[in-house]
């Protein structure tokens, strides 16, 4: 009787094992499932047209002397418009048109219908941060820039001022849930940064356009982000976007009393 009882444990715990392998291995499916369905997506939209184009679609023209501002850039100014931060500048004309993890040749090829058709007058463009990361790929210097060229040019071509954003410092400071350092500086230079922003600058004043400087408003004396900026050392939180408003209201002041092309 004793032996059968064991027998019959021990075929027990097979069951419970075996399913318990069953149910990992259906998890592992759905996951590996979602991530398809995730990657099937974004090849069918690479760029991500479909983000913003019913919000566009329902936008209205720009109101008699409305100085509508159209922020085009990544996970730095799609995360402006959470409540958290404050909001995208309340009360302001201002459209926020970022998505999170794009990269210059994503951008320029949504400037189209995510910029120029709302029909702004002051284009901010703040990009780059994720073509040094290689997002979606590898990028040089030269080619970063010439998207960011591309993207003035046609806004100028249609009469729209261009802000260039400068890219913010990145750090090393911070850590994940588990204790572990987050290291931002490996996949985003320092020196790269430095690189494209000492570039946009001297684009900016060649091309009649506004270099906004956040780089130098949120850089400690090590040449990292500030530490009480940022929760992850890459994207600014609160304070982080409390010190980049008032540039950018500043910058985009400046850009209206210019004159369009």
């Amino acid at each position: 009787m004793t032996r059968i009882t064991i027998c019959v444990a021990v075929f027990l715990l097979s069951l419970t094992s075996a399913a318990a392998q069953t149910t990992q291995s259906s998890s592992d499916c759905a996951d590996v499932k979602a991530q398809v369905t995730r990657l099937e997506t974004r090849l069918r939209d690479w760029p991500a047209l479909a983000r913003y184009r019913d919000a566009n679609t329902k936008l209205n023209a720009p109101a008699k002397g409305e100085h509508r501002v159209v922020f085009m850039g990544d996970s730095i100014t799609d995360s402006w418009q959470s409540p958290k931060y404050g909001g995208f500048f309340p009360g302001k004309p201002y459209v926020d048109r970022g998505i999170s993890g794009q990269t210059t040749p994503q951008m320029l090829l949504r400037f189209r219908p995510d910029v120029i058709a709302l029909r702004p007058d002051v284009a901010v463009i703040l990009a780059g941060i994720n073509d040094l990361a290689g997002n979606t790929g590898p990028m040089t210097l030269e080619a970063i820039e010439d998207n960011l060229v591309s993207m003035s040019e046609l806004a100028k071509a249609n009469s729209i001022r261009v802000v260039f954003a400068s890219i913010l410092p990145v750090s090393d400071y911070e850590k994940d849930k588990d204790g572990k350092p987050i290291i931002q500086t490996t996949r985003r230079p320092p020196e790269k940064i430095r690189a494209l922003n000492e570039w946009m600058k001297t684009y900016a004043a060649k091309n009649k356009s506004i270099y906004l400087d956040y780089y130098s408003s949120m850089i400690d004396e090590k040449g990292f982000l500030q530490d009480e900026l940022s929760e992850d050392g890459l994207h600014p939180n609160a304070k982080g976007y409390a010190v980049m408003a008032p540039l950018a209201e500043q910058a985009i002041a400046v850009a209206l009393k210019t004159r369009s092309r």
